[in-house]
């Protein structure tokens, strides 16, 4: 039996994450299916619970097994225990580059030489690279490139930061996000959810909407946004699609620290009684794609709001939150359809969802296409891992 150690940030709080952990086991293991995959987190229950069907370990990342987080003995242990490691998801940036509890980057240019001597190969499976913006991040990036076997990048601004800061690595692979493959629950299990949660009951059309909680973290250049500002504006922009489109609005929740907001937004909204919220606190990231496929337009701040969404086959409208907003968008055709953060007000986001809204079956024609693409790309990249695993 293979062993593969998947790096990643699978805490169970956040349903992208969990839907990348989903998106790989499902991928590899249809190629490898004796294969056993090692799973770093924090949270070892969730992981077991969520992923049984497949043939998993948990690792734990806890104080209590001499870890903080990923620095600890037991996650180089499994790494160094492993036929190969794949390295997922967006942890690859140097914000707080020496804090273990917030930052992967540096615990990774330390751990990941040290299996490769033992001569485990490295693989950095369907990931973002950066932001790097200082020169002990670069160091630390550069190190793990000189210790990676292959470089499977899922955005083109990865590949643009390789050759803007002058990082080298000489085999770079085009790939795309693992959580494109998630799988939605079963048409008996989302009828369970609608009326649990009261969901699709009135007829009318749904629109579905997401707020991120960071928001305060967006304007650091040229001044403060500020959270009041963002629920208001939220609110307001709810309320006018509801009355001036004749939909109802579900807001869709995917991080537990994107409640609070959420929460403070639909407390603020004059037609309450046409709003919904699920989130991930309750279902899990498959019931939640179930969901949204039976909406008709998405409108969202978290990256991987907008990608569950658009492997759903919805529409999505996004604010351009991070770079990485813009990438995705960019990447399936949909950049036309992104409303830039410094210049988000009720009109112009209303104005973005209104036209998206009047032409969604055209755009949906368009958006599959590009999507069945990248899915495909995200499920070719297990077979890189042929060589490491025979």
């Amino acid at each position: 039996m293979k062993t593969i150690n998947v790096v990643g940030n699978f805490s169970g709080r956040n349903a992208g994450d969990a839907a990348i952990l989903g998106g790989v086991l499902e991928d590899v293991s249809q190629r490898y299916p004796d294969a056993l995959f090692t799973i770093p987190t924090i949270n070892t229950g969730f992981v077991a619970r969520q992923f049984s069907e497949y043939r998993i370990q948990p690792v734990p990342m806890t104080p209590w097994h001499g870890s903080m987080k990923i620095l600890g003995y037991p996650v180089l242990r499994a790494m160094r225990a492993a036929d190969v490691i794949l390295v997922t998801d967006a942890i690859l940036f140097d914000r707080k580059l020496y804090n273990p509890l917030f930052n992967y980057l540096w615990t990774l240019s330390h751990f990941l030489p040290r299996a490769w001597q033992k001569g485990v190969p490295v693989v950095l499976y369907n990931c973002s690279l950066g932001p790097i913006r200082t020169a002990a991040g670069h160091a630390a990036l550069q190190r793990i490139l000189d210790h990676t076997s292959a470089l499977i990048l899922r955005d083109q601004e990865s590949v643009e930061l390789l050759e803007r800061q002058g990082f080298q690595h000489p085999r770079v692979i085009e790939g795309a996000d693992c959580a494109l493959n998630a799988r939605p629950v079963d048409a008996a299990r989302l009828e369970e959810i609608c009326r649990e949660a009261g969901l699709f009951s009135s007829g009318r059309p749904v629109i579905g909407f997401n707020v991120n909680s960071y928001v305060d973290a967006f304007v650091r250049q040229g001044g403060t946004f500020g959270r009041d500002n963002l629920v208001d504006l939220y609110a307001a922009t709810v309320d006018r699609v509801i009355t001036e489109l004749d939909v109802d609005v579900l807001f869709v929740e995917t991080q537990h620290m994107d409640m609070g907001i959420a929460t403070r937004v639909l407390g603020r909204i004059r037609n309450r009684d046409r709003v919904r919220l699920i989130s991930n606190k309750v279902y899990s990231y498959r019931e939640i794609c179930a969901v949204l496929q039976k909406l008709q337009l998405f409108a969202g701040m978290r990256t991987h709001s907008l990608i569950l969404s658009s492997a759903m086959g919805v529409p999505p409208v996004g604010i351009v939150t991070y770079p990485k907003n813009r990438g995705y968008m960019r990447t399936i055709g949909m950049e036309a359809h992104l409303v830039e953060f410094k210049e988000l007000a009720v009109e112009s986001f209303f104005a973005r969802i209104r036209t998206a809204w009047n032409d969604r079956e055209h755009i949906r024609a368009v958006m599959l296409p590009q999507v069945a693409r990248e899915k495909e790309k995200a499920r070719r990249s297990a077979g890189v891992l042929q060589e490491y695993l025979g």
